[in-house]
């Protein structure tokens, strides 16, 4: 298939490169004209404009912006809306409030052009590992592109089969489903979000634990100084709690057994606040998820080894680096966000 791609930093790039190792054909915009160059000299198709983009491509078309969520993506998809024609697709695969997702829909069905939003999990590692996809949007759209959904998604790999799903929609176990209509991608992406906010202040707490169990505080027979590097290598081997951001600790330890190289400024991308706000809407307890997000807030006054320890699992998946993204999500209009937080 044909596919263009406007934004090609950190993920977009990756993801025109895995697309482009399964045979699909890429056109890609960005403002930098070196990461135009990078991706043209892998094999696709740089255009200098949004127009020259679309122009490249055959109908229907298909559009995957890959922008920072707010003012940008906003703007880029209403110059899309410009250029674009009926039948053609538009896909978010940023992080986009779904709230947001549900109204760029109705709007883009006025001239016919279908919207697709994909929550996209995967990080830095996606291109070798594969993409985790939450996709919502029309039938007919995600159908069209489930190719290109495909040779993203990680496939069966080698994870056990979950006993019981045998008639279950297969695409989930290759990691993508169409969770939904116009917004719902982005939804479950949301609290997978929150979700990770909490699993990693849980890993946080638990090795500021460790490390200060040799506190003077404490009375001399029960001091501890453990080996931070080895416990975390060991709950990797057959332990409960093993996993990806486990696997993560475990390689920034070995690294940097006191994480020196972070401070421990931890910064919010949005995703959490938005899964607080969703949960009191709906008056779900969100005890651990919340009180994951106000911690973010606190460890930019104070900075603990927990805190390294989120700096350096954000850095692991996402290449999240401390001072160089904005210390608040972009505010939305009416959000208990702008006023809570800005």
């Amino acid at each position: 298939m044909q596919l263009g791609m406007i934004g090609l930093g950190r993920m977009g790039g990756n993801i025109v490169r895995r697309l482009m190792k399964a045979g699909h054909h890429c056109a890609v915009f960005d403002t930098s004209a070196k990461a135009r160059d990078a991706l043209a000299k892998d094999g696709a198709t740089a255009s200098g404009s949004l127009a020259d983009l679309v122009e490249a491509l055959g109908k229907p078309r298909a559009v995957w912006v890959m922008l920072p969520a707010g003012r940008i993506t906003e703007e880029a998809i209403a110059q899309l809306a410009d250029l674009m024609e009926a039948g053609d697709i538009i896909i978010d695969g940023g992080n986009s409030f779904y709230k947001d997702d549900i109204r760029r829909a109705k709007k883009l069905a006025e001239k016919k052009i279908r919207y697709v939003d994909c929550g996209t999990s995967g990080g830095v590692w996606g291109i070798d590992r594969g993409y985790c996809m939450m996709i919502g949007g029309p039938k007919d759209a995600v159908d069209h592109l489930d190719p290109i959904f495909a040779a993203l998604a990680p496939g069966l790999g080698d994870i056990p089969r979950t006993p019981g799903r045998e008639k279950g929609d297969a695409r989930a176990e290759r990691g993508y489903i169409h969770a939904g209509p116009s917004g719902a991608g982005h939804f479950v992406k949301m609290v997978h979000n929150g979700i990770e906010y909490g699993l990693m202040q849980a890993y946080a707490e638990g090795f500021d634990i460790l490390r200060n169990k040799n506190s003077k505080d404490l009375p001399e027979d029960e001091r501890f100084t453990l080996n931070m590097p080895d416990i975390a290598e060991v709950w990797r081997r057959g332990s409960v709690i093993s996993s990806w951001l486990l696997d993560l600790s475990a390689m920034a330890l070995a690294k940097d057994p006191q994480l020196k190289a972070f401070s421990g400024f931890v910064q919010d991308s949005g995703e959490g606040r938005w899964t607080i706000e969703a949960a009191i809407e709906e008056a779900v307890p969100a005890e651990v998820l919340s009180s994951a997000l106000f911690a973010r807030f606190r460890s930019r006054k104070d900075h603990t080894f927990g805190e390294k320890m989120l700096s350096a699992m954000r850095f692991g998946f996402g290449g999240h680096v401390e001072g160089h993204e904005p210390i608040d999500p972009e505010p939305k209009p009416g959000h208990a966000t702008q006023n809570a937080a800005e």
